[in-house]
């Protein structure tokens, strides 16, 4: 393939392998998910376009086959058009060819950065330590003051059956029902539901005022609240625990001290690569500038 400007080949090997094989070979272990004419979207291109998405996100739109079939679509018909544009020889232009330069390099150094990644992953005895002396360094980071541990049940709706509706849930737990069940069934905050309508501990100035002010009045642990009622609906609350003001205990913070050493190994390693590769480039200065100035708004 001729080009104006860049030009991205594969050694004649690779190439010559690639020859060899019959369409989709090289992902063959990849279940196909949506087949045309000429191009297939297997389950590796599904996985790949994901990346782009919070991880959150991701899990939720992957998990919906409807969400799955829409995304390969979607890709089927960009592929489908990559091909009819390089039919048309669209890739010969130096703008395509610049957007093309620029979407490799971003791919590849991707993936170079995971490499980095990778080899300067901390052993989980060293991050433990790590964590251990950084604890034990600056133990005022770690202060906090009055936490509870609280789970909920969240009946959405501000009107008068939302609350007949809370009411009778409370009902049910102070008859013996299963909180975690419960919260389940019936708590419309679907993120905590799915854990039983656990929140975890939370400091003061965490949650709306109404809410904040019924769990900090719980006094043991297993009370129920009232129906309280927020912006979101009404809520019935139970007492996990308490902390008094201090230090959190280590074992409380471990994990996300671990994950936070190991963060900044990866990103003191990426930062030092970087650092030396622009050590080897020198700015064009008048070129910048004229680059700047072309972009200026007109007099």
């Amino acid at each position: 393939m001729r080009t104006n400007r860049f030009s991205f080949s594969l050694p004649a090997a690779v190439l010559a392998c690639m020859a060899a094989l019959p369409l989709h070979a090289a992902f063959a272990a990849e279940p196909v998910l949506l087949q045309g004419p000429n191009e297939a979207i297997t389950a590796a291109d599904i996985h790949a376009d994901s990346q782009r998405m919070p991880e959150q996100m991701r899990v939720q739109v992957l998990t919906r086959p409807q969400s799955v079939q829409q995304i390969a679509n979607n890709l089927y018909v960009r592929r489908v058009m990559a091909d009819e544009a390089s039919k048309l020889h669209l890739e010969n232009s130096d703008a395509v060819q610049a957007e093309l330069r620029v979407a490799r390099d971003k791919v590849l150094s991707d993936a170079y950065l995971q490499r980095i990644d990778s080899q300067h992953t901390l052993s989980d005895a060293v991050a433990l330590e790590q964590a251990h002396a950084m604890y034990t360094a600056h133990p005022e980071r770690f202060k906090s003051t009055e936490q509870v541990h609280i789970r909920h049940i969240l009946i959405g709706g501000t009107d008068e059956a939302a609350k007949t509706k809370a009411e009778e849930v409370l009902k049910e737990l102070r008859a013996g029902g299963d909180f975690a069940a419960l919260a389940q069934k019936y708590s419309t905050d679907t993120g905590s539901a799915a854990k039983g309508g656990d929140l975890g501990f939370f400091a003061h100035g965490r949650m709306v005022p109404s809410f904040e002010e019924a769990a900090f009045a719980l006094k043991n642990v297993g009370d129920l609240s009232e129906p309280v009622k927020s912006q979101f609906g009404y809520h019935i609350l139970q007492l996990q625990g308490k902390r008094p003001a201090g230090v959190q205990p280590f074992d409380d913070i471990r994990d996300a001290l671990i994950a936070e050493i190991r963060a900044k190994a990866a990103q003191d390693a990426r930062v030092a690569e970087a650092e030396k590769i622009s050590a080897a480039a020198k700015p064009q200065t008048e070129a910048i500038e004229a680059f700047a100035k072309g972009y200026a708004p007109k007099k």
